[in-house]
């Protein structure tokens, strides 16, 4: 179902709670395009909801992994198995639990815990990746026209990152969603 950005976060949180009223709790993803707003969704969701929220930021494929045949993987720029082993087996606990974020600043892990909740959180490209697809409840994606895309990347990031974005992780991103039909298996298409 494609909604507009207005009404997204009324949408969503409403359907959150239908799912964590029959289910108990709820996994959602919010995918989509970088630049898009999917952490500022993310958070006014998690604000509105109590959710725990997690970032695919923080699971950045580190420079020693980063082989040809893995970035030649639709989806393989991030670390989809420690993802695995960290957040989706740390969530099947019902407890809180630690993970080490990566952070590409300084090529380095960041301890940090994560409160049990039963509303949970994936915020970011690749959050509805193949590896954990079937245990999300919820899957968002937020659209944006690539011009608007170019001059957000632009603003927050710079010349030399929206070079880089342009040159190498939108053509990855794209690829992505593309290769695994990401927007075609998403509950709602927010339009930006």
């Amino acid at each position: 179902m494609q909604i507009s950005r207005a009404e997204a976060a009324y949408v969503i949180l409403n359907r959150i709670k239908e799912i964590r009223k029959e289910r108990g709790s709820c996994l959602v993803a919010i995918d989509g395009n970088s630049g898009s707003g999917k952490s500022t969704l993310a958070g006014q969701l998690a604000a509105a909801s109590g959710a725990t929220l997690f970032h695919m930021d923080d699971f950045f494929l580190p420079p020693q992994l980063r082989t040809e045949a893995r970035l030649n993987t639709p989806g393989g720029n991030i670390d989809s198995e420690r993802f695995v082993k960290e957040i989706i087996k740390g969530l099947e606990k019902g407890r809180t639990f630690s993970y080490r974020a990566f952070s590409c600043k300084n090529s380095s892990y960041i301890e940090k815990t994560a409160p049990h909740s039963t509303v949970n959180i994936l915020e970011g490209v690749y959050s509805m990746h193949p590896d954990w697809q079937s245990e999300l409840n919820l899957k968002v994606f937020l659209q944006i026209p690539p011009e608007v895309q170019q001059d957000r990347i632009l603003h927050r990031s710079g010349p030399e990152l929206l070079k880089k974005f342009t040159e190498l992780w939108i053509p990855l991103e794209n690829r992505y969603f593309e290769f695994y039909g990401i927007r075609e298996r998403c509950d709602y298409i927010v339009t930006v």
